[in-house]
């Protein structure tokens, strides 16, 4: 962990907000939120939202995550005028501030460039809701900051009443990360509009196992030390810089954008053993990466591991970390796999627990790199 320069003046965020991720089938999305991944339907947009907007919304989320999905009704909307160019994916990443006028003369103040004014709504019980938007070097991908009650919805939605739905106890957004072909300009962006400070970085290539068939990347992780709100970001590697799967993703998403979001969970065996029995799919690991761990994690010095080996290869979680803390993780394939089609987009979820470690620990990021890379080419 570092960090550099001169401390900025704090944007004042409390944390995340919601995501607006546009979708071209939502009731195909409803299935998969309520029934197999477990994060419930809490609210849908009004016949009046949907009328102004041209667009249908549905809102899942607890604990302070929220999703919306959204998906076109009318030609020329927000959500139409998104798919004729990219399939479906991250639109807005929302963050949570505790007073937005501040936050407005803080990024006015640094050159962010904005794409609405502030916004006074309310919600359908009068609650106030506040809001403005920013552009992000991150393609098409937006900024919107919000000054709300955790409780208060988004303008335009309506609260549904409790049904039944797979529950998962998701805690909390761990990290969202995001690819592109070329970091620094997005990493010069978050430190000096954003004022975010770097927090951990890597570098690898596999041409060390797969010789010039081999890929990597860079990523740089940034974060706000208040909020600790954390943004993992990739860019390809060379050699092979097209073979990179950061590049695949950046092709397949028609530019840059959000490539995941982790969802931090307290017992992480017991909730991927429910979602698989939902029949969720995740990335493959290979055999030779259990066989290797015992080792790897006795050099890494986490001496206070406690997890059955044999369990974790059967569900396929990942295990990283140093000086007796640790995590374990893992990760969803992409939406155009788990539904067969290519429109569905590169996006997928990642699944962590924390035991002690903070970092994101560079074996597993490897691995996961690997990983995504095998499944690409089992699908082409």
């Amino acid at each position: 962990m570092q960090t550099t320069g001169a401390k900025k003046e704090s944007l004042g965020l409390w944390g995340w907000d919601t995501f607006d991720f546009i979708v071209q089938d939502l009731e195909r999305s409803e299935r998969f939120y309520t029934q197999s991944f477990g994060l419930p339907l809490l609210a849908k947009s009004t016949e009046k939202h949907t009328h102004e907007t041209g667009e249908d919304s549905r809102l899942f989320g607890q604990h302070g995550i929220s999703i919306a999905c959204i998906a076109p009704k009318e030609r020329g909307s927000r959500a139409d005028r998104w798919l004729k160019h990219h399939p479906d994916g991250v639109a807005v990443v929302g963050l949570r501030v505790k007073n937005l006028a501040h936050t407005h003369r803080v990024l006015s103040e640094r050159g962010a460039t904005f794409s609405t004014p502030i916004v006074q709504a309310t919600d359908a019980q009068g609650e106030p809701y506040q809001y403005f938007e920013i552009t992000t070097p991150l393609g098409a991908v937006r900024y919107r900051f919000v000054q709300r009650e955790l409780k208060t919805l988004p303008p335009g939605f309506q609260r549904v009443a409790p049904q039944e739905q797979l529950l998962v106890p998701y805690q909390s957004i761990d990290h969202v990360t995001a690819n592109m072909l070329s970091l620094e300009p997005y990493i010069s962006w978050l430190k000096d509009i954003l004022g975010f400070e770097e927090y951990w970085n890597v570098r690898f290539h596999t041409s060390d196992t797969q010789g010039d068939e081999g890929s990597g990347l860079a990523s740089t992780v940034m974060w706000d030390p208040e909020s600790k709100i954390k943004l993992a970001n990739n860019e390809p590697a060379v050699p092979n810089f097209e073979g990179s799967q950061v590049y695949t993703f950046v092709e397949d998403n028609v530019g840059a954008g959000v490539q995941h979001i982790a969802f931090h969970v307290p017992e992480i065996q017991g909730t991927i053993d429910t979602l698989q029995r939902k029949g969720l799919s995740f990335l493959d690991v290979p055999d030779t990466y259990y066989d290797m761990l015992p080792q790897r994690l006795k050099d890494q010095n986490v001496n206070n591991f406690t997890e059955d080996i044999e369990a974790l290869k059967k569900l396929g979680i990942l295990v990283d970390g140093d000086d007796d803390k640790y995590l374990l993780q893992i990760f969803m394939q992409e939406a155009a796999a788990v539904y067969e089609e290519e429109k569905a987009g590169p996006f997928f979820f990642e699944i962590i627990q924390r035991k002690g470690a903070t970092l994101f620990g560079e074996g597993n990021f490897r691995a996961l790199f690997e990983a995504i890379e095998r499944d690409q080419k089992a699908r082409k």
